[in-house]
């Protein structure tokens, strides 16, 4: 059976519900070696990477097909079982990703430099801002896209994928691949939001059926090969809920190590907007956001913290309406009809262009502020499952007195989860004894250089 194979091959990896003091030593020499190591941070190194011949068609299909029938046998494991599995099964790999790593003051995968385009695969669930997002990165020559993958969201499935395809016809992309994803999160059932993007997802905005048709490969399966047919340079853009990145991952135990780097518009160090702890992409699938923030992936994320200070005004969609190539009448389009949905209901402000921010804080880092974290997701939470949890020594009560740079002791800093039950295994609260950071978090943005790149490029101007 595939899970007895997969439990079996996972003893003695970490997970966060095996006892600190069984991890303590090994954690210690990674985070002294974390702190000597030079270079970027987080790394890639291409001399730890397998090589590896691109998988024929024949035995593609049939890994597929396997992959499949394993994920259909996960609907009968609780999720306790399953997210233990899954992060203990990744953690192995984000130990070997974090012992290349080094801290810098930007993340290697949110720093183009001068010799793109770089890589990437966007996943998402357009969506009013979704769409906005891929339309300002199909105009963007920095970005080789490699594919586009659909995943239930804001919207269904049924919706996100022809609203994919959509935006690849408007911006006359269409050697653009996009594959069809999951229609429901991992563990849970699917929770939509209809109430902010339209019950077509596109604020209402009207646009024809697409003629392009998305490939034959599932989205995880299409991200897996991908990333193995180009080790060590793509960065995954994600911008909707990660069922799609977590089941690629638990799919291939390898992939996580040459993946080149994860932005993502997800969490929020600051409160949520779907409950008060939780961001809605990261809401909607827990589970998967703890397989992938456990991964050892370079991570960075752009969360309600800053996306929040990014809304759409009439003076941004009237510039759009001016413009009359297609890209800019199809975002004026969808902003307005957002605008005017935000009109209707009361708000303050019009929509936050949450996605579209990830997006160019990829294209052009210095829109963005990021600090490092340790950050882990909530998913037991009767209230808070979804939360992301910012584990920091120089941010809030937490915080220590700085140090000299050439100070490179590891930061003596304590993990905690929560106080062990008296029915559980687990005596200590410290999930982990020192401080290794696995996400660059933004925490201060520059609306107006967003502004001027995002509605720049959609208009033409730039």
């Amino acid at each position: 059976m595939a899970r007895e194979r997969a439990s079996s091959r996972l003893v003695g990896i970490l997970s966060t519900d095996i006892p600190a003091r069984n991890r303590n030593s090994r954690r210690d020499t990674l985070s002294e070696r974390v702190k000597k190591t030079s270079g970027e941070w987080f790394s890639h190194t291409l001399e730890c990477i397998p090589s590896r011949q691109i998988i024929s068609g024949r035995r593609r299909a049939h890994q597929s097909q396997h992959e499949m029938e394993s994920m259909k046998k996960l609907s009968h494991m609780t999720r306790r079982e399953f997210v233990t599995t899954s992060a203990a099964g990744l953690a192995l790999g984000g130990l070997v990703h974090t012992s290349q790593a080094s801290q810098s003051s930007d993340s290697a995968a949110s720093r183009p430099s001068a010799r793109g385009p770089f890589r990437v695969i966007i996943d998402t669930d357009p969506g009013v801002d979704d769409a906005l997002a891929l339309l300002l990165a199909m105009r963007s020559p920095e970005l080789k896209i490699e594919g586009i993958t659909a995943v239930a969201g804001n919207v269904p499935l049924e919706l996100t994928l022809p609203n994919a395809l959509r935006m690849v016809e408007i911006a006359g992309r269409t050697d653009i691949p996009v594959a069809a994803g999951a229609k429901s999160p991992l563990l849970r059932r699917l929770v939509t939001a209809t109430y902010a993007h339209g019950e077509n997802g596109l604020g209402g905005a009207v646009f024809p059926e697409p003629q392009r048709k998305p490939i034959p490969e599932p989205a995880a399966e299409f991200i897996r090969q991908i990333v193995r047919q180009y080790p060590g340079e793509i960065t995954l853009l994600t911008i909707g809920p990660l069922t799609n990145v977590g089941a690629a991952l638990n799919s291939d135990a390898e992939l996580a190590r040459m993946v080149r780097g994860l932005v993502m518009m997800g969490g929020s160090l600051s409160g949520g907007n779907i409950t008060p702890a939780a961001e809605f992409n990261i809401y909607v699938d827990p589970e998967a956001a703890r397989i992938v923030f456990q991964s050892g992936i370079p991570i960075t994320m752009v969360g309600l913290d800053v996306t929040r200070k990014t809304s759409l005004t009439e003076e941004h969609v009237q510039t759009l309406e001016a413009s009359k190539n297609p890209v800019s009448q199809a975002a004026a389009t969808i902003g307005r009809n957002a605008l005017n949905h935000n009109r209707e209901r009361g708000f303050l402000v019009g929509p936050n262009m949450h996605d579209s921010l990830a997006v160019a804080g990829f294209l052009d880092p210095s829109i963005l502020e990021l600090q490092d974290y340790y950050v882990d997701v909530e998913t037991t939470g009767e209230l808070t499952a979804g939360e992301t949890l910012g584990y920091s020594p120089n941010s809030g009560d937490l915080r220590r007195k700085p140090r000299p740079e050439k100070d490179s002791a590891p930061i003596n800093m304590a993990i905690r989860g929560s106080a062990p039950t008296l029915a559980g295994t687990r005596t200590s609260s410290v999930l982990r004894e020192n401080f290794v950071p696995n996400t660059k978090v933004a925490v201060g943005v520059d609306s107006a250089k967003f502004f001027d790149l995002l509605i720049g490029r959609l208009s033409g101007k730039h």
